[in-house]
């Protein structure tokens, strides 16, 4: 199946979007923060969702998502907190309601999930994942990016760093 390329890719917003959200898609909020619209065509201030996550698929940088009303409401029951300040290191799935109200209008606006997702636990059996975690590793010099998305026990973290200074040595 090609790639398609939605309409309001074209608009180049600066936020997160229907557009960017082709699945469910977990994202650990890295932090919030009340933000001016960097559109410039407002001078409000939106509650601002940043991510740990670099990339929403590889080679598509990850935009800040702007927490209206209902994301923020859904926010404050994930963490049990009604202040942004605490809504940091959590992981979200966001997906796409194709029956959001706006106005009079029936819209695809982004949901956060009421629901926490599952952490899937990372081990060499998944030898795909193992090796993204490796060149993550290599990449970073730490697993950070990786236990943000999976659990690892402490010897398969182990297991990584040894296998990564062994390939290393092995290059060197």
């Amino acid at each position: 199946m090609s790639e398609k390329t939605h309409y309001r890719k074209a608009f180049d917003s600066p936020y997160l979007s229907s557009a960017d959200i082709v699945e469910p898609t977990v994202l650990t909020v890295a932090r919030v923060s009340l933000e001016a619209d960097k559109t410039k065509k407002t001078k409000d201030l939106f509650n601002t969702a940043f991510f740990a996550e670099r990339d929403l698929r590889p080679g598509e940088k990850l935009k800040p998502m702007i927490l209206n009303a209902t994301n923020s409401k859904t926010m404050r029951q994930l963490t049990g907190s009604p202040f942004i300040d605490d809504w940091q290191n959590i992981r979200i799935t966001v997906y796409v309601d194709h029956n959001v109200r706006f106005g009079k209008e029936s819209v695809e606006g982004l949901r956060i999930s009421p629901f926490t997702p599952e952490k899937k636990v990372l081990t060499p059996a998944n030898a795909k994942g193992w090796e993204n975690a490796k060149t993550a590793y290599r990449r970073d010099g730490h697993l950070g990016q990786v236990l943000a998305r999976v659990d690892m026990s402490a010897e398969h973290q182990e297991q990584i760093a040894r296998e990564c200074a062994e390939q290393a040595d092995a290059v060197s």
